[in-house]
């Protein structure tokens, strides 16, 4: 059965994407961003380095929340054995992708922890041609819904899904199911590889629990301005209407 949504301040819903090469830079960004943030996702670049757990420990010493973002896919046994001992550590959000029942529900019963298990359901880079090429000539959003229910029912406790998507997932699962959107672009679209993207406020309006924002800070001439920035448009968008 899933998990309620993971308790947030309003602060928390911000997500700093630590796409990073290693260790040093990582926390370089933490000190640079200071208390601009306090959720941090941490992902496959900085998994090569070596260092990742390196990482993720000094993120919860500092009273950071942690996001591992690996998107495991495999065999059920394979990702409910991952899932275990990932659970040991201190995690809060963790992706696995969304495109088998089975594997899903092994990963489900392998977790032992508050850890909340996030589905990947179509990335956010890819659009109806790239889908069409896999074999699936439908629109992202119907593939979205259908994997969102999916994992629902497998007991995984929520998906991370373009902001595009959040409104009809809301719709089809309910409020105790948790939505992350990644590539978020506060100012519009960006012309990058994210192709299916909405701002702060729409994210929110549309159902999001947090966000998770990477080029945007990172890119920013003052990249601690440009979080403070998000942070007050994130408490604007969920003051009560």
């Amino acid at each position: 059965m899933s998990r309620a949504p993971l308790p947030l301040t309003d602060h928390e819903r911000l997500i700093f994407a630590l796409d990073v090469p290693g260790k040093r830079e990582a926390l370089e960004w933490v000190e640079r961003l200071d208390d601009a943030v306090s959720f941090y996702k941490i992902g496959m670049e900085l998994l090569a380095s070596g260092e990742y757990f390196d990482v993720l420990e000094e993120l919860a010493r500092r009273n950071k929340r942690v996001f591992v973002d690996l998107k495991f896919f495999d065999i059920p046994a394979t990702v409910a054995g991952v899932i275990k001992r990932l659970s040991q550590w201190p995690v809060d959000y963790c992706t696995i992708h969304g495109w088998h029942p089975g594997m899903m529900e092994a990963a489900a019963a392998a977790n032992t922890s508050q850890m909340r298990l996030l589905a990947v359901t179509v990335l956010t880079s890819m659009g109806r041609a790239d889908l069409a090429q896999m074999g699936i000539d439908r629109e992202p959003v119907a593939v979205v819904v259908e994997r969102a229910l999916a994992a629902q029912a497998a007991g995984i406790d929520g998906v991370i899904a373009s902001g595009q998507e959040a409104a009809p997932i809301r719709a089809a699962t309910g409020a105790g199911f948790s939505i992350v959107c990644p590539g978020i672009r506060p100012g519009g679209p960006a012309g990058d590889d994210q192709q299916r993207t909405v701002g702060v406020a729409q994210a929110f309006a549309d159902g999001a629990d947090a966000i998770v924002v990477g080029r945007p800070i990172r890119l920013a001439a003052d990249p601690r301005a440009a979080a403070l920035a998000i942070q007050a448009e994130i408490a604007s968008a969920r003051q009560p209407r």
